[in-house]
């Protein structure tokens, strides 16, 4: 796996077990585990991303036009695996608590852009 995402999915996880121990100790046991599912979906998201956006071979990337397709897939993959992951959520977990499943999975998105200002 890519070292850089290595240090995306650390800090995700990071950041969905902070979001998820707060509500916890707030707002109790099912907002702990919508926080986490939250996260959750964003991990999985990056890591759909990052799968299918970078399975390319090494001399693919000098290619613009298949390193551009490469990277609109790995967003099409993201967006889906979103989509499905959140109706899944909702679908399947009664108790949920949406506050927490959405702080959780937009504090966790921010650490996948944040990514973007890192340097290597």
């Amino acid at each position: 796996m890519h070292p850089q995402v290595r240090w995306v999915l650390r800090r995700q996880l990071g950041v969905t077990l902070a979001v998820a121990l707060v509500a916890g100790l707030v707002l109790g046991v099912n907002a702990a585990v919508s926080a986490l599912l939250g996260g959750g979906i964003a991990m999985a998201s990056a890591l759909a991303y990052a799968w299918r956006a970078l399975r390319q071979p090494s001399t693919a990337a000098a290619d613009a036009k298949k390193a551009f397709n490469a990277q609109v897939a790995g967003e099409a993959y993201k967006f889906a695996v979103t989509l499905l992951l959140f109706a899944l959520v909702f679908k399947s977990y009664a108790q949920l608590a949406a506050l927490p499943l959405f702080l959780a999975y937009v504090a966790t998105v921010v650490v996948y852009w944040m990514a973007l200002l890192r340097q290597q």
